[in-house]
């Protein structure tokens, strides 16, 4: 089974993941998994920490001559920030953010304990460990991209999008982004939450190309391979609603206008007349476009502080300001795009087994084949 484990605080000395059972064999190529970490540092509204701190990724173990060995792979990641014991005691708790209740539930007096943890820094460990993934998926035909489709009150005119033209067209811009004028509608709302001391949220959607259908199963709730990407796009941080395919505009269609029709050519075999499902039948992939979305909320740490309550006194205080972002939604496709390529490894592993990255390529050969010849 693969699973990944991480740890560190954004302060700290360093972040570390371990990711075990990646298959042997799995060509890793250093630079590209350093460009997938420089994207999460990209995009407008971020941060003076996304200039100096650069990410590098160690690969310490399980990668030998550029291909994986099978054994637990480990990566780390130094933070040139590395301040935590010399950072002040907080006790006035920021609303919106794991500090409160995470002080109460593991008993501390000191909330740096607490959000030094439950930072978004911790998100480029993720990074790290699903651009390996999407390392894996790549020689089984498997592609992922992602692109802003809303930031604050500015929405994208819809556009075709695909893996390639998301690549070409979207990661260049400022807020990866198809659509040019919303772009600049999008930079300007930023200016001006910046101005204002506040943020922003919004909506990135990430695309999956060439799932093969039958990832996931219908058999029990948490076979579900919809629910299981559900989850793992909850747990990027400020993330408070997810999307499947076209699952809040369908909600007022009739099913008429929803469901996707089922045909059949001998050239492409059985496959449907569009893609609202986004991929999923019955907690399945069925062989088109994974689409998955995930709405951010406005970032919780403002240059603005809000109101909130001193932990020892109980006196009336405002929050404590951390150094923050006015927008993240760019970065958060990135890193939902690291928790699907990893969800997808894992789900490929589960349906075609393997050790090695031939064996696992042989398995998936010969279950295309029988779906050819259904």
């Amino acid at each position: 089974m693969l699973r990944f484990l991480t740890a560190g605080e954004s302060h700290g000395v360093c972040l570390t993941a371990i990711l075990e059972g990646m298959p042997s064999g799995v060509p890793i190529d250093r630079d590209r998994l350093q460009r997938e970490m420089r994207r999460r540092q990209l995009g407008y509204g971020r941060g003076p920490r996304m200039q100096f701190e650069a990410d590098a990724v160690e690969l310490s173990a399980g990668v030998r001559r550029g291909r994986t060995l099978g054994s637990p792979i480990a990566l780390t990641i130094a933070n040139k920030d590395a301040s935590i014991d010399r950072l002040p005691v907080v006790t006035q708790p920021r609303p919106g953010h794991a500090d409160l209740t995470g002080a109460l539930k593991y008993d501390h007096r000191d909330v740096r304990n607490v959000l030094e943890r439950a930072s978004a820094r911790e998100t480029a460990a993720r990074v790290a460990v699903g651009a390996l993934c999407k390392q894996f998926l790549s020689p089984l035909g498997i592609e992922l991209a992602s692109h802003v489709i809303a930031l604050g009150p500015v929405r994208a005119n819809p556009a075709a999008a695909t893996v390639a033209r998301l690549r070409a067209k979207a990661d260049p811009t400022p807020l990866r982004c198809l659509d040019p004028a919303a772009t600049k509608r999008m930079m300007r709302a930023i200016d001006a939450a910046m101005k204002a001391g506040d943020t922003l949220g919004g909506v990135f959607e990430v695309i999956a190309e060439g799932v093969p259908p039958g990832l996931g199963s219908y058999v029990h709730y948490d076979r579900r391979l919809d629910a299981i990407l559900g989850r793992a796009i909850l747990s990027i941080h400020a993330v408070k609603a997810v999307e499947v395919g076209d699952g809040v505009l369908g909600a007022s269609l009739p099913g008429s206008k929803v469901q996707d029709e089922i045909f059949y050519t001998r050239a492409k075999g059985f496959h449907r007349s569009q893609n609202r499902s986004g991929g999923f039948e019955g907690g399945m992939t069925t062989g088109e476009p994974l689409i998955v979305r995930g709405y951010l909320k406005p970032l919780s740490t403002l240059r603005r502080p809000l109101r909130s309550v001193e932990l020892n006194t109980k006196r009336r205080v405002v929050a404590t300001v951390e150094r923050s972002d006015v927008t993240t939604v760019p970065a958060a496709g990135v890193i939902g795009e690291a928790m699907i390529a990893f969800e997808l490894a894992r789900a490929v592993l589960e349906k075609f087994g393997g050790d090695s990255l031939r064996e696992l390529q042989r398995n998936l050969q010969g279950y295309v084949r029988q779906i050819q010849h259904f």
